[in-house]
């Protein structure tokens, strides 16, 4: 191949320095510093976390929330005065706990969705002012008629974020009376001049996603969706939907407040609380135990203590409603349910340890429920997380008083 030992030798050192050129080319490469690549939206999510873990607030608790009557600082008011209340269906299929953010929730409404299974509206506003972080609520499932009849009690037009519902107008499968998305679209929630659903099959990846892997179990996907409240907010504001109305009007000029009062003496004459919603269905089982030092009830779902996944807490209320209405159903081949609303009916009202037996009533979609006792006087709630339990008329409620 080489004619000559004088073109061998040129061969050689040729390839002699172009071997050592490559080895110093990879030593100096691997010399620098590893750059750790991270994709724009977790940057930004790590950001808002520090910047959500940043926010505290100093000054006497002296500014009332109207929705449950808790007392916070200055500060949380000034960001939940510029907003109005954000509703959140959430789901409470067994599969679906532990669930996030119904710690954080003022106000929480139960009942069946269907099949014996419960399903909860959170109401939030005055607690969740600052974001325990992203995604923080969930799993976030679909619309029901009536809780958007209890959905219209926080403003003609609240926000009201779900995962789509229960008929469209136009099909013939569902009951009319129980087609939420075509009431959604009649009540104008959907109307550009309003637009305050939030149904997460209109919004960005960035308000809501699914997380498969949340709870480390593996469930079906219809479990997997969460939300964020503060991108919600943020929507909303876009849309310009904050405090005021598409007529300038503050959203809670009709807004009916509760009555509210300090905790009273602990009674301590009703430790539990217990009932099924349906007879035979102890996976939606719920108890509540009375905690005296805290005077607080511990809730218990499907036998165990129902946690918030992100906290790790037990879910605690201050006072617990169980309010019992008609229920109609399954009105379809869906087997969709009704429950009343609009009227009266029974209610028992639990607080510091004893129960007051009376009613609840509401005139209208848009008028408050309010419960008042048996001779017809409103009952003044507990300041704090006030959860209201919906069962079928008749149904066991089972609590023993000392």
């Amino acid at each position: 191949m080489f004619k000559n030992k004088k073109n061998l030798l040129i061969f050689g050192l040729g390839l002699y320095l172009l071997v050592t050129g490559l080895s110093f080319a990879v030593f100096s490469y691997l010399k620098q510093p590893i750059k750790k690549t991270v994709s724009p939206l977790v940057e930004e999510e790590e950001k808002e976390s520090k910047e959500q873990k940043a926010s505290t607030f100093s000054g006497p608790k002296n500014q009332e929330c109207p929705i449950n009557g808790v007392y916070y600082q200055r500060g949380q008011k000034e960001i939940w005065e510029k907003r109005r209340p954000l509703l959140v269906m959430i789901e409470n299929h067994e599969d679906s706990r532990p669930q996030s953010g119904l710690n954080r929730a003022d106000v929480i409404y139960e009942a069946v969705a269907e099949g014996g299974i419960a399903r909860l509206m959170g109401v939030f506003y005055c607690a969740a002012a600052v974001p325990a972080g992203k995604y923080d609520l969930g799993p976030v499932r679909s619309a029901r008629t009536y809780f958007l009849d209890w959905a219209s009690e926080y403003s003609d037009y609240p926000l009201y974020n779900h995962v789509g519902g229960a008929g469209l107008c136009n099909d013939p499968t569902v009951n009319s009376k129980a087609k939420a998305l075509c009431q959604i679209e009649n009540y104008g929630w959907k109307d550009k001049k309003h637009w305050n659903d939030l149904d997460q099959f209109a919004l960005s990846y960035k308000l809501c996603r699914r997380e498969p892997e949340r709870t480390g179990k593996t469930v079906a996907t219809e479990h997997t969706m969460y939300c964020d409240s503060a991108a919600l907010w943020s929507e909303a504001e876009k849309r310009g939907l904050t405090a005021q109305t598409a007529d300038g009007k503050s959203w809670d000029k009709n807004f009916q407040m509760w009555t509210f009062k300090d905790d009273g003496k602990s009674l301590g004459k009703v430790s539990d609380i217990s009932f099924d919603f349906w007879q035979g269905y102890s996976a939606y089982s719920v108890k509540w135990v009375f905690d005296s030092a805290q005077n607080v009830y511990k809730r218990e779902n499907g036998g165990a203590a129902h946690k918030d996944f992100v906290s790790g807490e037990q879910l605690t209320a201050k006072t617990v409603i169980i309010q019992f209405s008609k229920e109609t159903g399954p009105v379809d081949e869906h087997k969709h349910l009704l429950y009343q609303t609009i009227g009266s009916g029974k209610a028992l009202v639990f607080q510091d340890g004893g129960v007051v037996s009376g009613k609840w009533s509401k005139e209208a979609r848009q008028s408050r429920t309010e419960f008042s006792d048996n001779s017809g006087k409103e009952i003044k709630l507990n300041r704090g997380v006030i959860w209201i339990e919906v069962l079928p008329a008749g149904a066991k409620v089972d609590y023993t008083e000392k």
